[in-house]
């Protein structure tokens, strides 16, 4: 899971994104993908898909290993970031890689621009770095698997987060405008601005605290709870305003558990007006404000994210209060960009092609 190297991926033939995809397709059913196996949905020879897997695998894209009772390879985070890459320039979407800004417990966070130089942010999602380690122990998961798909699982919440940012760019809720996504990687707005946690005094606490609040209600009257509504995740421009990030653990407000999801919402904002701008309110909403307006929870489950995945979707957020011990991971959340707009024409890219 270390850094994206976009340099290599100048240098990648075809033969070496078909056997990447054949490793790929072949996990669907396999946590160890025989060579045999491989060769065939790639349309190689033995001979010279065992010469292809061996540099990938001596560019970290794929890795070997070796059971008592099976052998071959496996992707790992580096061959996956590289096929959604790919995907991505194919659709134009994303012509070339700049500076990570940004790295948290489930993501990186790149600047990327496309060919006419228009600038994005690239999130990968990666699951499994620290946030998930026991959610083995926790979640029936694969059942007969030994090993969980973390690459499915970010690629579940990367198009969960997709998901629930254009239905709420699309009906005005202050959110990056999304682009485009695959597998694992969301192309969103590059926003100008810091996350509320680095920002250390504001002019008026109160106003900032009052449109915090309005937002965590006016999600709730359209059937949604962020779930994760902290200040690592919320954006201050230079005009005081914020901008909600990070959606993969949204949830219903039909959830069995959502007034505890929105009352740790709350609590959370609450908690760091009070240690931050030493700001304190008595007005704060609960679950019972809630005057439901629509059902946006109904519209985005009857969309594509769903249909085959809402049966995993608890895998992307705790349970309910059976987490409460876990509070302390909710402020080490995800990425600190520094996107202040003078700061980005400093970035160099590194630009790429395929074969």
């Amino acid at each position: 899971m270390g850094k994206l190297n976009v340099v290599v991926l100048r240098y990648l033939s075809r033969e070496d994104f078909r056997v990447l995809t054949a490793v790929e397709m072949g996990m669907k059913n396999h946590e160890i993908v025989p060579v045999s196996l491989i060769s065939s949905i790639a349309s190689l020879r033995h001979g010279g898909c065992n010469k292809v897997l061996r540099e990938l695998v001596k560019h970290k894209l794929t890795a070997y290993e070796r059971t008592k009772t099976v052998q071959g390879y496996r992707l790992n985070y580096g061959g996956y970031d590289y096929l959604a890459l790919k995907t991505l320039s194919s659709r134009d979407v994303v012509a070339s890689v700049g500076n990570q800004m940004g790295v948290g417990k489930e993501s990186d966070i790149y600047i990327v621009a496309n060919n006419e130089g228009e600038q994005f942010a690239l999130k990968l999602h990666r699951l499994g770095r620290t946030s998930f380690r026991n959610l083995k122990n926790k979640r029936d998961y694969h059942k007969h698997r030994h090993r969980m798909s973390w690459l499915y699982l970010s690629r579940l919440s990367a198009m969960k987060e997709y998901a629930y940012m254009k239905a709420l760019y699309d009906r005005g809720f202050p959110v990056p405008k999304p682009v485009d996504y695959n597998r694992h990687a969301v192309v969103m707005e590059l926003l100008a601005g810091y996350p509320l946690c680095q920002i250390r005094d504001v002019k008026d606490p109160s106003g900032l605290y009052s449109e915090a609040m309005d937002l965590i209600v006016k999600l709730a009257n359209h059937g949604l709870i962020h779930g994760d509504f902290n200040e690592f995740n919320l954006m201050l421009d230079d005009s005081d305003h914020l901008t909600m990030i990070d959606f993969p653990q949204m949830v219903s407000t039909s959830h069995p558990n959502a007034e505890w999801y929105f009352d740790r919402d709350v609590k959370c904002i609450r908690d760091f007006f009070i240690k931050r701008f030493s700001y304190e309110s008595e007005l704060y909403p609960t679950f019972k404000d809630i005057r439901r307006a629509c059902s946006l929870d109904i519209e985005i489950a009857a969309s594509g994210y769903t249909k085959d995945m809402q049966k995993d979707d608890q895998l992307l957020h705790p349970e309910g209060p059976e987490a409460r011990g876990n509070s302390e991971t909710v402020l080490l959340n995800k990425f600190i960009p520094l996107l202040m707009p003078a700061v980005r024409h400093a970035f160099h890219f590194i630009f790429f092609s395929f074969s």
